[in-house]
């Protein structure tokens, strides 16, 4: 079973939605579409050039949102079901859309491939292009199995650190997945990863762009953007998303 494209979805409360659309769209330079939904909950992000998107930003109706993974398939029906037999569960079924849950509880969605194959290109020396899930130490293990063996066509490698490990889709797919396994036992979740020629330059522009720093990492910094959620800005090459050589 084979995913034809990647959907990263910025996921944020309804009363912080207007927020998210206007610094999401600067960031990855580009608009927005019409709102869909029957609260105009869902909006696209189009690249000025183009392109086939590929973030969504979504307004929840709880909780202080994050992100989660869209996946087209040819076939809706056969991913579920695959990903039942792995273990995930169904949350809603909408006839073209079925959302579920991964083992460990994170959300995920899968709908009809419409054509998508063209990336988008790299904006201000950045790129929108990872998911990171974040998972309980108890689950970590089984979480991997279950996204490897979700995504038989994706590269299942381990990350440059223990308790990372990327998913790597095929060359087209816009959007990567990082597990990463968190230092304590909690609910898991997911942010959105951005790589960055240069992440100092990055980080001043989106603080300008009101941002916030969180903390720093060996490659990465995590900043909270204007609409409450937290993100990472990574030392990888936007081109390719793989870590400079050497590091």
């Amino acid at each position: 079973m084979s995913t034809r494209w990647t959907y990263a979805f910025v996921d944020r409360p309804v009363a912080r939605f207007a927020q998210a659309c206007d610094f999401w769209t600067v960031v990855t330079g580009t608009r927005l579409s019409e709102y869909r939904g029957e609260r105009r909950e869902f909006v696209t992000l189009l690249p000025a050039d183009g392109t086939d998107a590929c973030v969504k930003v979504q307004a929840v109706a709880s909780g202080p949102g994050g992100a989660h993974l869209d996946f087209p398939v040819d076939d809706v029906r056969e991913f579920a079901r695959s990903a039942e037999a792995l273990g995930a569960r169904v949350v809603a079924d909408q006839g073209t859309l079925v959302v579920l849950r991964s083992p460990a509880g994170q959300l995920f969605c899968t709908e009809p491939w419409r054509g998508q194959s063209s990336r988008p290109p790299v904006v201000h020396g950045s790129r929108l292009d990872q998911v990171c899930l974040d998972v309980p130490p108890s689950l970590y293990d089984a979480e991997v199995a279950f996204w490897s063996a979700l995504l038989p066509d994706w590269e299942s490698l381990s990350g440059s650190l223990p308790e990372f490990h990327v998913l790597k889709p095929p060359p087209a797919l816009p959007v990567r997945i990082l597990l990463q396994r968190l230092g304590e036992e909690r609910p898991a979740a997911a942010h959105l990863d951005l790589a960055c020629a240069d992440i100092r330059a990055t980080r001043a522009e989106h603080e300008r762009l009101g941002a916030t720093p969180v903390a720093d990492g060996t490659h990465w910094t995590v900043l909270r953007d204007p609409a409450g959620g937290l993100y990472c800005l990574t030392g990888r090459d936007p081109e390719t998303g793989g870590l400079p050589s050497g590091s």
